[in-house]
């Protein structure tokens, strides 16, 4: 039994379908991302699970309880959910010092005098925060106040976190902290985790799984790895990886007793695809599977650096090849100019298909693609 399922949940706002008959299983201890881009209805279906938000359809249960049934009429209030949430905003009172923000929580649930200090100095002391427990919120830095946020969620020890956009006003060397400090809670506490970005440098390192969303409704659930290799329709495909995949419209032939992709001056193996001959289909290649070479030769294409972006260990390379402009990623450009001719080679494990018509994934046999 799922920790936390969503059953043919929905939310409207006035004529808008924030979400859309959403279906979704978390299991116990994993660390789930809702990934999308804005207004695809990921921080509406976190604020559903913490109750600040009421569906219009459906069920939610957590720990196998419901506390949110359409049918039966059940509501059950934030405060008794079991769960902890940290906002884009931090929400810190600014009218409480640290400590009291902390043992805000605490407070409420009704711990002794006694305890209640003792947890939040070794919460504050866990987020390497000792010493601050009298400044005020206007006093900290931004790191330290999303701390803050994070001691105040954990102070109470709820069995789920939730998280909505927490570092998207950090800066980039702040959230590459945090992101290893909350990986580090998890691991820790070992409480179930959902979270929310529009980030995907943050979805695809932290998570057990992504959850990537479109428009209110559930695109792909996976593995991050299954997410990258396997995306399974063209919006998944587009959505994720930096720089953007390649996409080249064209079919699947015969050609030679082989089975070939050709599209606009394409032409390569695509083997595994025998069940799609004759298929209109888009080719989609990661930067990472092209290749830039000085020399020509039977497998390569000829092709023109347009432009050249580095980007510190990797270099990022805009190619065009007759009427199309390829992303491609490389180690070291160092030797390579815009204007200069190149050979591209594509590697054909790199390449997966998707039908043109209905945007899904097309799968190869099992030998292809060594997946």
């Amino acid at each position: 039994m799922a920790f936390i399922a969503l059953k043919n949940v929905t939310k409207r706002f006035g004529t808008v379908v924030a979400v859309d008959h959403l279906d979704l299983q978390i299991e116990a201890g994993e660390f789930l991302t809702l990934l999308g881009p804005s207004g695809c209805g990921k921080t509406t279906v976190l604020r559903m699970i913490s109750g600040l938000e009421i569906p219009d359809e459906g069920e939610i249960e957590i720990n196998g309880e419901d506390v949110f049934s359409s049918e039966t009429g059940v509501f059950v209030p934030p405060a008794k959910r079991g769960v902890g949430l940290v906002f884009q905003s931090y929400a810190l009172w600014p009218h409480m010092n640290v400590f009291g923000n902390v043992a805000f929580g605490l407070q409420t649930q009704g711990v002794k005098k006694e305890d209640l200090g003792y947890r939040v100095d070794s919460v504050l002391d866990y987020m390497r925060l000792e010493g601050l427990g009298k400044r005020f919120p206007q006093e900290l830095s931004g790191g330290q106040q999303q701390r803050v946020a994070l001691a105040r969620m954990l102070v109470t020890r709820p069995p789920v976190f939730l998280m909505d956009e927490p570092l998207s006003n950090l800066d980039a060397k702040l959230r590459m902290e945090m992101r290893t400090e909350i990986k580090r809670i998890h691991r820790e506490s070992r409480a179930t985790t959902i979270y929310v970005t529009h980030d995907q440098t943050e979805a695809l390192p932290m998570s057990t799984r992504v959850a990537v969303m479109d428009r209110g409704t559930l695109q792909q659930v996976a593995p991050p790895q299954a997410i990258y290799r396997r995306p399974a329709n063209l919006f998944v495909a587009d959505f994720i990886g930096s720089p953007t995949i390649n996409f080249v419209s064209g079919e699947i032939a015969k050609r030679n007793g082989g089975i070939f992709f050709k599209g606009g001056p394409l032409r390569f193996l695509a083997p595994g695809m025998e069940l799609s001959l004759g298929k209109q289909v888009v080719a989609a290649i990661r930067p990472e599977g092209i290749q830039v070479l000085k020399e020509e030769s039977q497998e390569t294409f000829p092709g023109e650096i347009y432009a050249i972006l580095p980007a510190g260990p990797e270099v990022f390379l805009q190619v065009k090849l007759g009427n199309l402009i390829l992303n491609v990623r490389e180690i070291t450009g160092a030797f390579l100019e815009v204007g200069e001719s190149v050979s591209l080679r594509f590697l054909p494990t790199s390449v997966i298909f998707y039908d043109k018509t209905t945007g899904l994934l097309l799968s190869p046999s099992k030998e292809a693609h060594g997946l």
